[in-house]
């Protein structure tokens, strides 16, 4: 099982689900940067259960830095941190039952079976926890170098926001939001879910965020593109089935006339009057913001009788699931991917500049 991702800034997962607790280890993250607890908090908080759309498991998320850091600082060795698991309930889960559109069954056939099943183990999304914690420390280290990143839900249930038009006071606008859209739509997107909810169903969406300040010259051709690492990043985020950029798919039905983004010069900068590729160019940053959108399947755990197996006996069976699970994760996910996208910039940069970038700032 591979559980680490980056070359220079390289994270590592573990735990599981319904473990004793579950954690990230951060490696190549430079010496001197200010860990600031209170931000991890808020941003744990942020992907913590709190409306009718989310699980009713209340985990408290009371994470312990166990290396890494000494007096408030990094110290340039691998950071360490465990977030315990006290909300379980393991009899809610059974061996050999897989659950639809969930990694049971692969993870059964892959494992030979001496897999954690209970709450999908460490194929759950509980393990983002430790994913968000790792951009707690991050997120503060790109700021620092005058980049900011935010995402909000552009849809849900079939109710739409806006798109991105002004990434950076639109992250400010949301930054702080509960439930993160532009035009305050959240009420009529939790009347959906609440819906999908009480028909014991699920609803998806798509999550669109956007990356201002990166500088231009980020990223490498062909197979390291910066849409080849942020992909790779994103989907592993379980609930992420699609990934586009820019104007994504809209671009197919373009003409080039339209779809190519001309060069201006402003304040002295180079931009580009239009930003349809998502500001990459070749696989590298062009300076413009990186706007990405991601496709979040509905819930695979919903309450309605659905077509399964007994692995044990290699019999059809009917499964209706137990648990708490979220009839949407949209909202929850927003703050996953925001870490996930922070810590795939993160790896880039290191590698563009060198692991000290944090400190030194950018040549």
């Amino acid at each position: 099982m591979k559980n680490t991702f980056g070359q220079s800034v390289a994270i590592t997962l573990f735990g599981e689900s319904h473990g004793e607790a579950i954690g990230v280890v951060i490696d190549g993250l430079c010496p001197g940067l200010t860990v600031d607890n209170e931000f991890i908090k808020a941003q744990l908080t942020k992907r913590r259960p709190s409306t009718l759309a989310d699980t009713k498991r209340q985990e408290k998320d009371n994470y312990k830095i166990i290396s890494g850091v000494f007096e408030g600082k990094t110290t340039g060795a691998p950071l360490t941190i465990l977030i315990p698991n006290e909300d379980t309930r393991s009899s809610d889960y059974q061996r050999g039952l897989p659950r639809p559109s969930h990694a049971d069954y692969t993870a059964s056939v892959k494992y030979h079976g001496y897999e954690d099943y209970r709450g999908g183990g460490h194929f759950s999304g509980r393990i983002t926890a430790a994913l968000v914690a790792a951009g707690g420390i991050i997120i503060p280290a790109l700021k620092g170098l005058g980049i900011t990143l935010g995402t909000h839900i552009l849809e849900c249930a079939g109710v739409c926001d806006k798109e991105f038009t002004s990434p950076e006071a639109e992250i400010e606008l949301i930054k702080d939001k509960p439930f993160p859209t532009i035009n305050n739509v959240d009420d009529k997107m939790l009347e959906a879910i609440d819906k999908a909810r009480l028909e014991g169903d699920s609803v998806g969406g798509i999550l669109e965020s956007a990356v201002c300040g990166m500088p231009a010259g980020v990223g490498e051709p062909w197979f390291d593109s910066v849409e080849g690492i942020i992909s790779h990043a994103l989907f592993s985020v379980g609930g992420v089935k699609g990934v586009e950029f820019g104007s994504g798919f809209k671009l197919a039905k373009m003409k080039g006339s339209e779809a190519n983004d001309q060069f201006e010069i402003k304040d002295g900068r180079v931009v580009t009057k239009t930003n349809h590729s998502g500001g990459i160019n070749g696989g590298i940053t062009n300076s413009m913001p990186i706007i990405v959108r991601c496709a979040v399947k509905p819930t695979p755990s919903i309450a309605k009788p659905q077509a399964s197996l007994d692995l044990n006996e290699m019999q059809e069976k009917t499964l209706e699931i137990k648990g708490r699970h979220d009839p949407a994760i949209v909202r929850r996910a927003s703050v996953v991917v925001d870490s996930v996208l922070a810590i795939a910039v993160a790896d880039m940069l290191a590698s563009r500049y060198g692991t000290d970038v944090f400190l030194k700032g950018i040549n």
